[in-house]
């Protein structure tokens, strides 16, 4: 690792491209892998443990704000096209090559629609609690519109949406995430304003979750290898749409944490950072 030892204390980067500045932070050397944020989320949202995990499992990790939120400046978009697009510019503007592409909860779409537009610059995907594109077998629960709507997440919000809430392990996992990401308090990014992100959210489930049918078209044909890490209750992706993908989706592996949700990788940061290694080591 570089002297940038720690997610916690990682500065505020920018790089300009196509008339806008991208915000982003990084942490480790070695092979690039990009994470693309969930909804709501800036660069403060990862739990630095996971960040500085797969940091020590030889990876140069990267975080970012999308366009016009966050510390980022341009127009602000949550279609993942767009939000593809952003990491796009910024691996390009970074000179990136065999870029692990990876991505949260929206950001997991976003990084979807990159395999399918962007793939030259990639060499894997690892895709977190999201959704595949298409039709669905299990819709998303009310629980997760109602609380994402709520102005200020506390414990008890973060619980319900990112944890298990009927498990005592999850829960007291979700205590310590909170308090490890809550450790960095210096030049912290802008926090995405809730009225905006909740129109685009809508007040309640759709199906598709995903509509993006020339997206599942390229990851039926898709060389790149794809690992989806998910919980086996995630009240807004669940895992489930993954799973009646068997034997469509050639280069898709699947990891499910029992007992975990929305945000399996703090709950379980070490854990799963070192999967994402083993994954990006043993495919190609």
């Amino acid at each position: 690792m570089n002297a940038i030892s720690s997610a916690v204390t990682a500065p505020n980067q920018f790089v300009e491209s196509s008339g806008r500045k991208i915000a982003y932070r990084s942490v480790g050397v070695g092979k690039p892998i990009v994470l693309c944020t969930r909804f709501r989320g800036n660069m403060d949202v990862w739990d630095p443990a996971f960040l500085d995990a797969l940091a020590a499992h030889g990876f140069r990790v990267i975080t970012f704000d999308y366009s016009g939120l966050g510390l980022s400046t341009g127009e602000r978009s949550y279609a993942p096209p767009s939000l593809a697009r952003d990491a796009m510019d910024l691996i390009e503007a970074l000179d990136l090559k065999d870029v692990v592409i990876g991505g949260w909860s929206l950001g997991g779409l976003a990084a979807q629609v990159a395999v399918a537009m962007f793939p030259e610059r990639l060499s894997h995907a690892v895709l977190i609690g999201t959704a595949p594109p298409g039709p669905n077998v299990k819709p998303a629960e009310q629980l997760f519109y109602d609380t994402a709507a709520i102005a200020s997440y506390g414990l008890d919000e973060e619980i319900i949406l990112f944890f298990e809430p009927r498990s005592p392990a999850s829960r007291e996992a979700a205590r310590r995430s909170v308090g490890r990401i809550a450790q960095r308090t210096q030049d912290r990014s802008v926090p995405v304003p809730v009225d905006w992100a909740v129109a685009y959210l809508g007040n309640r489930p759709h199906s598709p979750l995903f509509p993006a049918d020339a997206v599942l078209e390229a990851l039926k044909v898709t060389h790149l290898p794809i690992l989806h890490v998910g919980g086996d209750h995630d009240i807004i992706f669940p895992v489930e749409n993954w799973y009646a993908l068997n034997q469509q989706l050639p280069t898709v592996q699947l990891l499910t944490y029992p007992r975990a949700g929305h945000g399996p990788h703090h709950e379980h940061p070490e854990s799963t950072a070192q999967h994402v290694a083993a994954f990006v080591r043993s495919t190609s």
